[in-house]
């Protein structure tokens, strides 16, 4: 199956020490040979995206633990603000009403201090 039709994908990134770590992504094919997902540009992910552009994409479930069996595929990630509303139209698109109810949380959050809006895109070249 393509990692693009998964619900949840463990993306693993790394750390400034070289150590992986993995965490669970919504994942949508961009239509022009690479996938992305949205993030809040202050995320872990992305400052690790910044330094190392490397990454490991697997089919997981909404905790980012591996699905049995799932290949494991490995790509080059960039960060990039300027892709933000047409990765998040694609995500819109595959997700839904689930998008809805993030953005919904995300916005209360920021009421109380916690800024969890998704605002950069990171698009995805597998190798």
């Amino acid at each position: 199956m393509d990692i693009a039709n998964e619900k949840y994908v463990a993306l693993t990134t790394y750390r400034k020490n070289g150590e992986s770590s993995a965490t669970p992504v919504w994942i949508a094919d961009l239509g022009d040979g690479t996938i992305g997902f949205v993030t809040p540009s202050s995320s872990l992910k992305v400052r690790r995206l910044r330094r190392d552009n490397r990454v490991l994409l697997q089919a997981s479930d909404s905790r980012g633990h591996p699905t049995d069996g799932a290949e494991t595929l490995s790509g080059t990630a960039i960060v990039e603000e300027a892709e933000f509303d047409r990765v998040r139209s694609r995500i819109k698109a595959k997700y839904g009403w689930q998008v809805t109810m993030i953005t919904l949380y995300a916005n209360a959050a920021k009421l109380f201090g916690s800024n969890r809006l998704s605002d950069t895109a990171i698009v995805i070249t597998l190798d």
